[in-house]
């Protein structure tokens, strides 16, 4: 996995030719990040939710009397800070992070 803390959250300008070398083909490669970016944000998800899931079971309240928790605002404000998902697939794919197959034609 890619170190998020030395990742730029920025959008940044990419050589195509670096994103062809992969695989050959430019529109199989955005494909391939394109995939893995869908698998972090799933995963970011799915942590994110159980960090804040704790809290709700420890809370048997109505709506009405739900009130801000500073942990989970923190809890939050930390996943919101994190890059996106395509920025680290692509940071993944170039840098060759990311296994993937061709799918065969003739299997078919």
């Amino acid at each position: 996995m890619t170190n998020l803390k030395n990742l730029n959250p920025s959008i940044q300008t990419r050589n195509i030719s670096d994103l062809i070398a992969g695989t050959g083909n430019l529109y199989a490669s955005v494909v391939v990040i394109a995939r893995r970016a869908n698998n972090i944000a799933i995963k970011n998800k799915e942590d994110l939710m159980d960090k804040l899931t704790k809290f709700n079971q420890d809370l048997d309240v109505n709506m009405e009397e739900i009130h801000e928790n500073r942990e989970q605002i923190e809890i939050s404000k930390m996943h919101e800070k994190l890059p996106k998902p395509s920025i680290v697939a692509t940071e993944e794919f170039l840098d060759g992070k990311i296994a993937f197959r061709k799918k065969d034609k003739n299997a078919e």
